[in-house]
Protein backbone atom coordinates (compact mmCIF):
# COMPACT_ATOMS: atom_id res chain seq x y z
CA UNK A 1 0.00 0.00 0.00
CA UNK A 2 1.65 3.11 -1.34
CA UNK A 3 -0.94 5.48 -0.71
CA UNK A 4 0.35 7.12 2.76
CA UNK A 5 -2.84 8.58 3.78
CA UNK A 6 -4.73 5.47 2.89
CA UNK A 7 -2.20 3.69 4.66
CA UNK A 8 -2.42 5.28 7.66
CA UNK A 9 -6.26 4.99 7.88
CA UNK A 10 -6.06 1.31 7.55
CA UNK A 11 -3.12 1.28 10.30
CA UNK A 12 -5.35 3.03 12.16
CA UNK A 13 -8.65 0.81 11.41
CA UNK A 14 -6.41 -1.66 12.50
CA UNK A 15 -4.89 -0.55 15.76
CA UNK A 16 -8.69 0.37 17.32
CA UNK A 17 -9.08 -2.91 17.63
CA UNK A 18 -8.63 -3.85 21.09
CA UNK A 19 -5.59 -6.06 21.14
CA UNK A 20 -1.49 -5.60 20.79
CA UNK A 21 -0.49 -6.27 16.99
CA UNK A 22 3.24 -6.95 16.57
CA UNK A 23 4.74 -4.85 14.43
CA UNK A 24 5.74 -7.75 11.54
CA UNK A 25 1.91 -8.93 11.40
CA UNK A 26 0.36 -5.06 11.27
CA UNK A 27 3.24 -4.84 7.81
CA UNK A 28 2.07 -8.28 6.51
CA UNK A 29 -1.18 -6.73 6.48
CA UNK A 30 -0.77 -3.31 5.04
CA UNK A 31 2.17 -4.83 2.65
CA UNK A 32 5.10 -2.55 3.79
CA UNK A 33 8.39 -3.21 5.81
CA UNK A 34 7.94 -3.14 9.45
CA UNK A 35 10.38 0.05 8.81
CA UNK A 36 7.37 1.77 7.71
CA UNK A 37 5.55 0.50 10.17
CA UNK A 38 6.98 2.63 12.67
CA UNK A 39 7.73 5.51 10.68
CA UNK A 40 3.72 5.61 10.23
CA UNK A 41 3.54 4.94 13.91
CA UNK A 42 5.12 8.02 14.54
CA UNK A 43 2.85 9.87 12.09
CA UNK A 44 0.00 8.71 14.07
CA UNK A 45 1.49 10.04 17.22
CA UNK A 46 1.78 13.39 16.20
CA UNK A 47 -1.09 13.51 15.14
CA UNK A 48 -2.59 13.41 18.48
CA UNK A 49 -3.08 8.79 18.69
CA UNK A 50 -1.68 7.48 22.18
CA UNK A 51 0.22 4.51 20.42
CA UNK A 52 2.20 2.07 23.34
CA UNK A 53 4.84 0.33 22.13
CA UNK A 54 5.75 -2.58 23.73
CA UNK A 55 8.87 -4.56 23.51
CA UNK A 56 10.64 -8.01 23.64
CA UNK A 57 9.82 -10.99 21.53
CA UNK A 58 5.69 -10.81 22.55
CA UNK A 59 5.53 -6.76 21.99
CA UNK A 60 3.58 -4.86 19.85
CA UNK A 61 1.61 -1.69 19.67
CA UNK A 62 -1.76 -0.59 20.45
CA UNK A 63 -3.69 2.27 20.83
CA UNK A 64 -4.59 3.32 24.50
CA UNK A 65 -6.64 6.23 25.88
CA UNK A 66 -5.67 9.65 25.87
CA UNK A 67 -6.13 13.08 27.16
CA UNK A 68 -8.37 13.01 23.58
CA UNK A 69 -10.75 11.25 21.96
CA UNK A 70 -9.13 10.82 18.39
CA UNK A 71 -11.56 10.80 15.36
CA UNK A 72 -12.45 6.86 15.09
CA UNK A 73 -12.55 4.99 11.78
CA UNK A 74 -15.29 2.74 10.55
CA UNK A 75 -15.64 0.65 7.51
CA UNK A 76 -19.08 1.13 6.18
CA UNK A 77 -20.51 -2.13 8.07
CA UNK A 78 -19.26 -0.76 11.09
CA UNK A 79 -21.12 2.31 10.83
CA UNK A 80 -24.05 0.63 10.13
CA UNK A 81 -24.08 -1.21 12.92
CA UNK A 82 -23.36 1.50 15.57
CA UNK A 83 -26.18 3.24 14.29
CA UNK A 84 -28.83 0.82 14.44
CA UNK A 85 -26.96 -0.10 18.18
CA UNK A 86 -27.67 4.00 18.94
CA UNK A 87 -31.37 4.00 17.46
CA UNK A 88 -32.01 0.75 20.02
CA UNK A 89 -30.42 1.69 22.75
CA UNK A 90 -32.84 4.87 23.17
CA UNK A 91 -35.49 2.85 24.95
CA UNK A 92 -33.05 0.19 27.09
CA UNK A 93 -32.82 0.49 30.53
CA UNK A 94 -29.74 2.28 30.79
CA UNK A 95 -30.06 5.72 33.40
CA UNK A 96 -29.48 8.41 30.92
CA UNK A 97 -28.42 6.47 28.12
CA UNK A 98 -31.29 7.57 25.82
CA UNK A 99 -30.29 12.05 25.43
CA UNK A 100 -26.28 10.56 25.22
CA UNK A 101 -27.51 7.69 21.90
CA UNK A 102 -29.49 10.63 20.36
CA UNK A 103 -26.48 12.53 20.43
CA UNK A 104 -24.56 10.35 19.10
CA UNK A 105 -26.57 9.22 16.52
CA UNK A 106 -27.13 12.66 15.29
CA UNK A 107 -23.46 13.39 14.78
CA UNK A 108 -22.86 10.15 13.33
CA UNK A 109 -25.79 10.60 10.95
CA UNK A 110 -24.18 14.18 9.95
CA UNK A 111 -20.88 12.47 8.29
CA UNK A 112 -22.30 9.49 6.98
CA UNK A 113 -22.18 8.92 3.40
CA UNK A 114 -25.58 9.49 1.45
CA UNK A 115 -25.71 5.41 0.61
CA UNK A 116 -25.07 4.51 4.50
CA UNK A 117 -27.60 7.01 5.74
CA UNK A 118 -30.12 5.82 3.40
CA UNK A 119 -29.73 2.25 4.83
CA UNK A 120 -29.93 3.83 8.30
CA UNK A 121 -32.98 5.30 7.62
CA UNK A 122 -34.46 2.30 6.06
CA UNK A 123 -33.93 0.31 9.04
CA UNK A 124 -35.24 3.38 11.63
CA UNK A 125 -38.37 3.39 9.73
CA UNK A 126 -39.00 -0.16 9.42
CA UNK A 127 -38.69 -0.94 13.38
CA UNK A 128 -40.61 0.06 16.56
CA UNK A 129 -38.14 0.04 20.09
CA UNK A 130 -40.57 -0.76 22.80
CA UNK A 131 -39.07 1.55 25.56
CA UNK A 132 -38.05 0.18 28.77
CA UNK A 133 -39.97 -0.78 31.94
CA UNK A 134 -38.17 -2.60 34.09
CA UNK A 135 -35.43 -0.72 36.68
CA UNK A 136 -32.89 1.03 35.01
CA UNK A 137 -28.95 0.77 35.49
CA UNK A 138 -26.42 3.18 35.94
CA UNK A 139 -24.47 3.30 33.27
CA UNK A 140 -20.99 4.13 35.31
CA UNK A 141 -21.11 0.61 37.21
CA UNK A 142 -21.29 -1.29 33.40
CA UNK A 143 -18.21 0.50 32.31
CA UNK A 144 -16.83 -0.31 35.74
CA UNK A 145 -17.43 -3.88 35.71
CA UNK A 146 -16.92 -3.99 31.76
CA UNK A 147 -13.60 -2.27 32.56
CA UNK A 148 -12.88 -4.54 35.15
CA UNK A 149 -13.18 -7.53 32.52
CA UNK A 150 -11.32 -6.39 30.24
CA UNK A 151 -8.26 -5.58 32.81
CA UNK A 152 -8.94 -8.80 34.73
CA UNK A 153 -9.41 -6.90 37.85
CA UNK A 154 -11.15 -7.56 40.84
CA UNK A 155 -13.91 -4.87 42.24
CA UNK A 156 -15.85 -4.14 45.05
CA UNK A 157 -19.08 -2.40 45.69
CA UNK A 158 -22.13 -2.21 47.41
CA UNK A 159 -25.28 -4.44 46.52
CA UNK A 160 -28.93 -4.51 47.86
CA UNK A 161 -30.60 -8.20 47.90
CA UNK A 162 -34.30 -8.72 47.34
CA UNK A 163 -35.30 -8.37 50.66
CA UNK A 164 -33.50 -4.63 50.95
CA UNK A 165 -30.51 -6.13 53.21
CA UNK A 166 -27.02 -4.35 51.72
CA UNK A 167 -23.87 -6.24 51.52
CA UNK A 168 -20.49 -5.14 50.64
CA UNK A 169 -19.01 -7.51 47.99
CA UNK A 170 -15.25 -8.60 46.24
CA UNK A 171 -15.70 -10.27 43.06
CA UNK A 172 -13.54 -11.23 40.10
CA UNK A 173 -15.99 -10.14 37.24
CA UNK A 174 -16.70 -12.53 34.59
CA UNK A 175 -19.12 -11.51 32.08
CA UNK A 176 -22.20 -8.62 31.91
CA UNK A 177 -25.18 -10.60 30.69
CA UNK A 178 -28.82 -8.53 29.23
CA UNK A 179 -31.22 -10.51 29.49
CA UNK A 180 -35.06 -9.08 29.20
CA UNK A 181 -34.60 -5.63 30.40
CA UNK A 182 -32.67 -6.23 33.19
CA UNK A 183 -28.41 -6.37 33.02
CA UNK A 184 -26.69 -9.17 35.76
CA UNK A 185 -23.11 -9.46 36.52
CA UNK A 186 -21.48 -13.17 36.58
CA UNK A 187 -18.91 -12.89 39.48
CA UNK A 188 -17.00 -15.13 41.29
CA UNK A 189 -17.51 -14.05 45.23
CA UNK A 190 -14.70 -13.77 46.86
CA UNK A 191 -16.02 -13.89 50.58
CA UNK A 192 -18.21 -16.61 49.67
CA UNK A 193 -16.07 -18.90 47.17
CA UNK A 194 -18.24 -19.06 44.51
CA UNK A 195 -20.06 -18.21 41.64
CA UNK A 196 -22.87 -15.71 41.69
CA UNK A 197 -25.13 -13.27 39.29
CA UNK A 198 -25.89 -9.69 40.57
CA UNK A 199 -28.57 -7.49 39.01
CA UNK A 200 -26.71 -4.59 37.76
CA UNK A 201 -29.39 -2.27 39.04
CA UNK A 202 -28.93 -3.18 42.64
CA UNK A 203 -25.35 -2.69 42.36
CA UNK A 204 -23.90 0.94 44.02
CA UNK A 205 -20.42 2.33 44.62
CA UNK A 206 -18.90 -0.22 42.21
CA UNK A 207 -14.94 0.31 42.20
CA UNK A 208 -11.70 -1.50 40.27
CA UNK A 209 -9.55 -2.77 43.10
CA UNK A 210 -6.34 -3.00 40.81
CA UNK A 211 -6.03 -6.37 42.17
CA UNK A 212 -5.81 -8.99 39.18
CA UNK A 213 -8.17 -11.96 38.62
CA UNK A 214 -7.10 -15.56 39.20
CA UNK A 215 -7.48 -17.74 36.05
CA UNK A 216 -10.90 -19.74 37.12
CA UNK A 217 -12.78 -21.94 34.99
CA UNK A 218 -16.35 -20.49 34.16
CA UNK A 219 -19.66 -21.76 35.32
CA UNK A 220 -20.77 -22.59 32.04
CA UNK A 221 -19.71 -22.50 28.43
CA UNK A 222 -22.53 -20.60 27.45
CA UNK A 223 -23.12 -17.79 30.24
CA UNK A 224 -26.30 -16.64 28.92
CA UNK A 225 -28.02 -19.77 29.19
CA UNK A 226 -26.63 -20.21 32.95
CA UNK A 227 -27.86 -16.83 33.72
CA UNK A 228 -31.48 -17.82 32.70
CA UNK A 229 -31.61 -21.34 33.87
CA UNK A 230 -30.38 -19.60 37.28
CA UNK A 231 -33.12 -17.20 37.29
CA UNK A 232 -36.11 -19.68 36.23
CA UNK A 233 -34.32 -21.97 39.74
CA UNK A 234 -34.43 -18.99 42.25
CA UNK A 235 -38.14 -17.75 40.57
CA UNK A 236 -41.22 -19.44 41.79
CA UNK A 237 -41.70 -21.24 38.78
CA UNK A 238 -45.09 -23.66 37.56
CA UNK A 239 -44.27 -26.69 35.21
CA UNK A 240 -47.07 -27.22 33.08
CA UNK A 241 -48.31 -30.11 31.30
CA UNK A 242 -51.18 -30.45 28.93
CA UNK A 243 -52.58 -32.70 26.12
CA UNK A 244 -54.12 -30.38 23.13
CA UNK A 245 -56.49 -31.55 20.70
CA UNK A 246 -54.49 -30.31 17.38
CA UNK A 247 -50.78 -31.92 15.92
CA UNK A 248 -47.61 -30.50 17.09
CA UNK A 249 -47.09 -28.32 14.26
CA UNK A 250 -49.49 -26.52 14.55
CA UNK A 251 -49.27 -25.50 18.08
CA UNK A 252 -45.50 -24.95 17.12
CA UNK A 253 -46.72 -22.21 14.46
CA UNK A 254 -48.98 -20.73 16.61
CA UNK A 255 -46.79 -20.10 19.96
CA UNK A 256 -43.90 -19.18 17.68
CA UNK A 257 -40.52 -18.18 19.73
CA UNK A 258 -42.06 -19.35 22.98
CA UNK A 259 -43.42 -23.11 22.13
CA UNK A 260 -42.01 -24.92 25.10
CA UNK A 261 -41.50 -28.72 24.83
CA UNK A 262 -44.17 -30.05 22.01
CA UNK A 263 -44.85 -33.77 21.22
CA UNK A 264 -46.67 -35.12 18.67
CA UNK A 265 -48.90 -37.93 20.22
CA UNK A 266 -50.47 -38.65 16.93
CA UNK A 267 -54.78 -38.80 15.71
CA UNK A 268 -54.06 -35.26 15.92
CA UNK A 269 -53.37 -34.45 19.66
CA UNK A 270 -49.44 -33.54 20.87
CA UNK A 271 -48.45 -32.82 24.56
CA UNK A 272 -47.12 -29.63 25.58
CA UNK A 273 -44.83 -28.61 28.37
CA UNK A 274 -43.92 -25.05 29.46
CA UNK A 275 -43.27 -23.62 32.63
CA UNK A 276 -44.28 -19.71 33.64
CA UNK A 277 -43.53 -17.61 37.29
CA UNK A 278 -47.30 -17.28 37.13
CA UNK A 279 -50.68 -19.33 36.72
CA UNK A 280 -52.16 -16.73 34.43
CA UNK A 281 -49.47 -16.69 32.25
CA UNK A 282 -50.10 -20.79 31.93
CA UNK A 283 -53.58 -20.10 31.76
CA UNK A 284 -54.05 -17.64 28.85
CA UNK A 285 -51.48 -19.33 26.79
CA UNK A 286 -53.62 -22.18 27.01
CA UNK A 287 -56.93 -20.31 26.71
CA UNK A 288 -55.09 -18.78 23.54
CA UNK A 289 -54.09 -21.82 21.65
CA UNK A 290 -57.93 -21.84 20.25
CA UNK A 291 -58.34 -25.42 21.04
CA UNK A 292 -59.64 -28.09 23.11
CA UNK A 293 -57.20 -28.99 25.76
CA UNK A 294 -56.50 -31.55 28.99
CA UNK A 295 -54.12 -30.57 31.97
CA UNK A 296 -52.63 -32.69 33.34
CA UNK A 297 -50.12 -31.02 35.46
CA UNK A 298 -50.12 -28.89 38.07
CA UNK A 299 -53.10 -29.25 40.03
CA UNK A 300 -53.10 -25.12 40.87
CA UNK A 301 -53.27 -24.62 36.94
CA UNK A 302 -56.66 -26.63 36.77
CA UNK A 303 -57.85 -24.65 39.92
CA UNK A 304 -57.21 -21.23 38.54
CA UNK A 305 -58.65 -22.47 35.22
CA UNK A 306 -62.16 -23.43 37.67
CA UNK A 307 -61.66 -19.70 38.97
CA UNK A 308 -61.20 -17.95 35.41
CA UNK A 309 -64.38 -20.15 33.86
CA UNK A 310 -66.55 -19.40 37.10
CA UNK A 311 -65.24 -15.02 36.35
CA UNK A 312 -66.41 -15.74 32.43
CA UNK A 313 -69.19 -17.26 33.45
CA UNK A 314 -70.67 -14.74 35.76
CA UNK A 315 -69.90 -11.60 33.48
CA UNK A 316 -71.15 -12.97 30.64
CA UNK A 317 -74.64 -13.45 32.73
CA UNK A 318 -74.26 -10.13 33.42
Amino acid sequence: MTDTPARLLGLLSLLQTPREWPGSELADRLGVSPRTIRRDIDRLRELGYPVEASRGSAGGYRLVAGTAMPPLVLDDEEAVAIAVGLRTATGQSISGIEEASVRALAKLEQVLPARLRRRVGTIGTATVAVPATGPVVDPAQLTVFAGAIANRETVRFRYRANDGAETRRRAEPLRLVAAGRRWYLVAYDLDRADWRIFRADRVHDAQATGGRVVPRRPPAEDLAAYVLDRLYDLAPTYRAVAVLAEPAAQIAARLGAVAGELTDLGDGRCRWRSHADTLDWLAFRLLGMGCAFTVEEPPELVAHLKTLADRAAAAARG
